[in-house]
């Protein structure tokens, strides 16, 4: 790594361009070498805990630190008379994106953290299905990170007197990590960007809710037919015994649900409140709301921490490991994603014009299937809330048309950037805590590349078929 970042730093210091000017980042004078330290973390991210998994597990903040620096040292060495641009572009993204997006975790993670279900269900097929089920609609109300946190470690008690429990996780990170919060603007980050642009609350919850339906009783089905399969093979070996044999189940940390509503009221506050207030920061305004709402955040972490029973916690394995290494990995991506997005926004006149392109059909009318599948394939390794930004910004930005006349092209944009953030761990920041607790429970999870293997043959001929049906 010593010799790494002085050549990238030489590399793109050294653009043939200025890729600045001074009301911001220039996407379209950027070169698609800037993607290339994002291009190096999501490597990091996919080898790490299957090459070097010890190094990985100590010292994965030193690796998003490194390429970290790999974008803000060249990014300022770059900026020639205007460092003000990338100060601001580093700032706007930390304060406004990344904060935001890591107090929310933060809340859901320990608010979900303190609700313990006691008991344990027999891990059949049918109970399993039943518990993806009931994931996937809270998700839509309390966010797929809440529900993930919620009901994860039930499922895996369950199963865990199974031989064969990795496709489990694997479902639920496909059915409650991601595809259950297209109900709601509360269920994932891009659709909450959607309302904060000017889509009804509601818009969601009436016009994706056939495309919903239809993914999720497709992965349903699959999930219990391979489910029930591998159980009939279990039966016929040897059958280990259960850890946590079948006892009655009983909730405990019921707060926990009152201040999931807090957080769902501080989110609507935030979008409604608008005082017209706002604290300057590093040349950034943060609204008032927005300072209210992540304040809220941080009292729900404290309230739970003091009201929660220690048992709950104790009981559902519960430490910061896993929001501390989302925390850290996110904190790089958000930076290395800097450069990435202003070449996207810079639309035709950018590094990545021929996929901005392909959303346009030749007589000028939106291509509904391209839409989903750029939004869905960018938001498969980008971060999907700013992903959904910039494509619902190619499509007019006008909230009021594509609400109407043009309800196919947002559905597809919001679709692809809900569905698809299930093709990799890195898609949406649920996946990844998933992957983290279930390691920590002993569940030997598929690397990287192995989980993209899953969603290759689930996933994606799930997607072709949505898009022949609702798309063409």
């Amino acid at each position: 790594m010593n010799y790494v970042i002085p050549a990238a730093t030489l590399a793109l210091a050294l653009a043939p361009e200025p890729a600045f000017a001074e009301q911001g980042l220039a996407g379209a004078n950027m070169s698609l070498m800037w993607g290339l330290p994002f291009a190096g973390i999501l490597l990091a991210i996919a080898t790490g805990p299957l090459f070097f998994a010890h190094t990985w597990e100590h010292h994965y903040g030193k690796f998003a630190l490194f390429f970290s620096l790999c974008v803000v040292i060249p990014l300022y060495l770059a900026s020639g008379s205007s460092p003000g641009a990338v100060t601001h572009a580093l700032a706007h993204t930390l304060l406004l994106e990344y904060l935001p997006f890591i107090l929310l975790l933060l809340a859901l993670f320990t608010a979900a953290g303190g609700i313990y279900l006691e008991g344990n269900l027999r891990g059949t097929p049918m109970a399993n299905s039943l518990l993806l089920l009931v994931g996937t609609v809270l998700a839509s109300f309390v966010g797929t990170t809440g529900a993930s946190m919620i009901l994860i470690r039930p499922l895996i008690r369950a199963n865990d007197d199974r031989i064969y429990r990795v496709h489990t996780v694997v479902f639920f990170i496909f059915l409650v990590s991601n595809i259950g919060g297209s109900l709601s603007p509360l269920g994932d980050p891009p659709l909450f960007v959607g309302f904060l642009k000017g889509v009804d609350f509601f818009w969601t919850t009436k016009h994706l809710y056939s495309e919903t339906l239809f993914v999720t009783a497709i992965v349903l089905a699959a999930f219990f037919a391979l489910d029930w399969y591998l159980h009939r093979r279990e039966e016929r070996t040897a059958h280990p015994l259960d850890p946590t044999p079948d006892t009655a189940l009983r909730l405990h940390g019921s707060v926990n649900f009152l201040l999931i509503g807090l957080i769902i009221a501080a989110i609507l506050m935030s979008a409604y409140w608008k005082p017209g207030i706002a604290l300057p920061v590093a040349g950034i305004e943060i609204p008032l709301q927005n300072l209210v709402r992540d304040s809220m955040f941080l009292i729900v972490v404290f309230i739970s921490m003091r009201l929660t029973a220690q048992h709950c916690r104790t009981n559902n394995e519960f430490s910061w490991g896993p929001i501390l290494e989302v925390g850290f990995l996110f904190a790089g991506i958000f930076v290395c994603l800097v450069p990435v997005i202003a070449i996207l926004q810079a639309g035709q006149a950018g590094a990545l014009s021929l996929l901005v392109g392909l959303v346009s059909n030749a007589d000028g009318t939106p291509n509904n299937a391209a839409y989903f599948w750029l939004t869905g394939g960018l938001s498969s390794f980008l971060d999907n809330a700013p992903t959904y930004l910039v494509f619902f910004e190619l499509a007019g930005g006008d909230p009021r048309a594509l609400m109407t006349t043009m309800a196919p092209t947002l559905a597809a944009i919001s679709t692809g950037a809900v569905f698809m953030g299930a093709n990799s761990y890195i898609g949406n920041a649920p996946n990844f805590m998933v992957y983290a607790i279930a390691r920590q429970m002993g569940v030997k999870m598929p690397s990287f590349f192995g989980y993209m293997l899953w969603s290759g043959i689930v996933l994606i001929p799930t997607f072709l078929l949505m898009t022949w049906v609702f798309f063409r």
